[in-house]
C-alpha cells in the first residue's frame, strides 16, 4: 500500500508515516494511589491499571506490561503473544545494530499462553537490552523500540507507540491547533520528498509573503532537504515573539529568496470556505474538536447569502475524531445510522445521526486517494443515504478505528481497537470508496481550488446543471 500524504491542520501541518484515522481520545492517566482504572474517553474500554500499577518493576517495566496488556486486550483481532515477544526481540536486535552494536546478544523469547509469564519474558529481554547497553543508548529508548517492536510485529501501520513529540502534535492538531507558529500548512510531496507549504490568511506568514505551493529549503540556515516534517516542525516553532528565517523556493520558479517571520500564537481554523457564483465551496482539512462548528458555521453563512450549491472538500483529509464525522454526517442526513464500529467479539456499536440536517443541497463531496477513514466515514454516509455526489477518485480505504491510551512518559499507545462499516454495511478497508462521477488528477496540494482543479470544476459544473433542473 502506498503510504498515504497526511494533511493536519497546524501552525504548520505536519505530516505522519500512517493516516492518523478515526480516532477514540482514550487518554489513559492514574494517579500511583489509584485503586481502580480510571478513563476518559467513554466509547472505549478502561485500561485496567490496577495490577500494572501494582507491579514490582520499574517505570520502564510497568509501560511494557502496559502495552502488552492493553493490545492483548483492546487489539480488534485475536493475537499470538508469541507474535509480540518476537517483534520485542527484533527491533531491539535491530535498534541496537543502528546504534553501532555489533551483535547483540539479545536471546530469543518463548510464549508459554500464560499471560504473566510471557510478560516476565518481555521484561527479561528489556532488562537483558537494558544492562548490556543502555550505557551506549538509554533505557528509555530502548523501551521506546521494546514497544515499538512489539506493536510493529502485528503488520497493521495503525497500531503503533507515539512518542511524546508525537502525540503532543497530534492533540495539537486534533484540539485546532492553538500555538505558538508562522501560520502555514506543510505538506510532503510523496514523488520527490519536497516540503510544499500553503500559507493561512492573516497568519505570520502570509503577511510576510509566503505563497501557495512554495518549497522550503532551509529554516534558519537549516538545510531540510533530507529532514523528516517532524524536524522541519522543531526548526520553525518557536517562542512567540522571535524570528525564523526561512528559505523558500516559489512553485514552478528556480530562484530562491528568504524572508524574516515572527511568530505569533496561531489558532488554526480546519476549514476553509468561500461563496462564489452561488456555491458554497468548504474544503475541510481534518476532522478535529471545532471542525463541526466550522463547517456548520461556513454552510450556513452560505445558505443565508443565497447559496444554490455545496461542496464539501475532503480531499487530501486524512480522517481524525470519530465524533466529528458523525456531527458533520449529520448536517446532511436528518436521521439514521452515520456508521457501525464492530470489535473483536464481534459487538457492534451504530451512531445515529444527531438531527441536525441543516438542508445544505445540493450538495457534492470532492474525495481522493488521501481522503481516509474519518472522511470516509462521512463520504461512505453521504452516499449511502444519497444525500450527496461524490466526485474525484477511489478513496483511500480505511475502515478501522484507534483508541489512544496515554503511557507514563508522555507518549501513547494508538491501538486499532475497531474495524467501521457505512449505514449500508460496506466493509471499506483496504477498499476504499468509489465516487459517483471518476475525474481523475493529481492529488498535489497547489492544484487545488486553482483553475488547474479539475475535479473543483467538475463539482462546479454539476451543481449548476442540476440548479437549472
Amino acid at each position: 500500500m502506498t503510504r498515504p500524504l497526511r494533511v493536519l491542520a497546524a501552525a504548520f501541518a505536519i505530516a505522519v508515516t500512517s493516516l492518523g484515522g478515526a480516532l477514540y481520545l482514550a487518554h489513559e492517566r492514574a494517579d500511583r494511589a489509584a485503586s481502580a482504572p480510571l478513563s476518559s474517553g467513554s466509547s472505549v474500554a478502561a485500561l485496567d491499571l490496577r495490577a500494572i500499577l501494582d507491579a514490582p518493576h520499574g517505570g520502564d517495566q510497568r509501560m511494557l506490561d502496559n502495552a502488552f496488556r492493553q493490545v492483548e486486550k483492546a487489539y480488534y483481532k485475536p493475537i499470538n503473544a508469541q507474535t509480540l515477544l518476537s517483534g520485542e526481540q527484533h527491533e531491539l536486535i535491530a535498534y541496537l545494530k543502528a546504534h553501532k552494536v555489533l551483535a547483540p546478544a539479545i536471546p530469543r523469547l518463548v510464549a508459554t499462553g500464560d499471560e504473566e509469564r510471557d510478560i516476565r519474558s518481555l521484561n527479561r529481554g528489556l532488562a537483558d537490552a537494558q544492562s548490556l547497553y543502555g550505557k551506549q543508548t538509554s533505557n528509555a529508548e530502548l523501551t521506546q523500540a521494546a514497544i515499538r517492536g512489539m506493536l510493529g510485529s502485528l503488520g497493521d501501520p495503525y497500531t503503533t507507540y507515539l512518542s511524546p513529540a508525537e502525540i503532543n502534535s497530534l492533540e495539537e492538531s486534533l484540539k485546532g491547533g492553538d500555538f505558538g507558529g508562522i501560520g502555514v500548512y506543510i505538506v510532503q510531496d510523496p514523488r520527490n520528498k519536497h516540503i510544499l507549504v500553503e500559507p493561512i490568511e492573516g497568519t505570520p506568514a502570509y503577511k510576510a509573503g509566503v505563497k501557495v505551493g512554495d518549497r522550503i529549503m532551509r529554516v534558519d540556515n537549516h538545510d531540510v532537504a533530507e529532514m523528516k516534517l517532524e524536524a522541519v516542525e522543531r526548526l520553525i516553532r518557536g517562542k512567540v515573539g522571535t524570528v525564523v528565517e526561512v528559505e523558500v523556493q516559489p512553485h514552478g520558479k528556480t530562484a530562491t529568496h528568504t524572508v524574516a517571520i515572527t511568530r505569533d500564537q496561531i489558532q488554526v481554523p480546519s476549514v476553509h470556505a468561500e461563496l462564489k457564483d452561488g456555491i458554497d465551496y468548504v474544503r475541510l482539512a481534518d476532522f478535529g474538536q471545532t471542525s463541526y462548528d466550522e463547517v456548520r458555521k461556513a454552510m450556513l453563512a452560505g445558505k443565508a447569502k443565497g447559496a444554490h450549491g455545496y461542496i464539501l472538500d475532503l480531499r487530501n483529509n486524512g480522517g481524525g475524531l470519530l465524533e466529528a464525522a458523525v456531527e458533520i454526517s449529520s448536517l446532511f442526513i436528518p436521521q439514521g445510522t452515520i456508521v457501525s464500529t464492530i470489535d473483536r467479539g464481534g459487538n457492534r456499536d451504530s451512531k445515529g445521526a444527531l438531527h441536525e440536517a441543516i438542508g445544505a443541497t445540493p450538495l457534492v463531496i470532492l474525495v481522493n486517494k488521501y481522503t481516509a477513514s474519518a472522511s470516509e466515514i462521512t463520504a461512505g454516509a453521504v452516499q449511502d443515504y444519497k444525500v450527496g455526489t461524490l466526485i474525484g477518485t477511489k478513496t483511500f480505504g480505511k475502515g478501522v478505528v484507534q483508541s489512544i491510551y496515554n503511557t507514563s512518559d508522555g507518549g501513547a499507545l494508538k491501538i486499532t481497537t475497531a474495524k467501521y462499516v457505512t449505514p449500508l454495511g460496506r466493509d471499506i478497508h483496504h477498499k476504499g470508496i468509489e465516487p459517483d462521477v471518476i475525474v481523475e488528477q493529481p492529488a498535489e496540494a497547489p492544484i487545488i481550488n486553482t483553475p488547474k482543479d479539475l475535479q473543483l470544476q467538475a463539482a462546479k459544473a454539476y451543481l449548476r446543471r442540476t440548479a437549472r433542473r
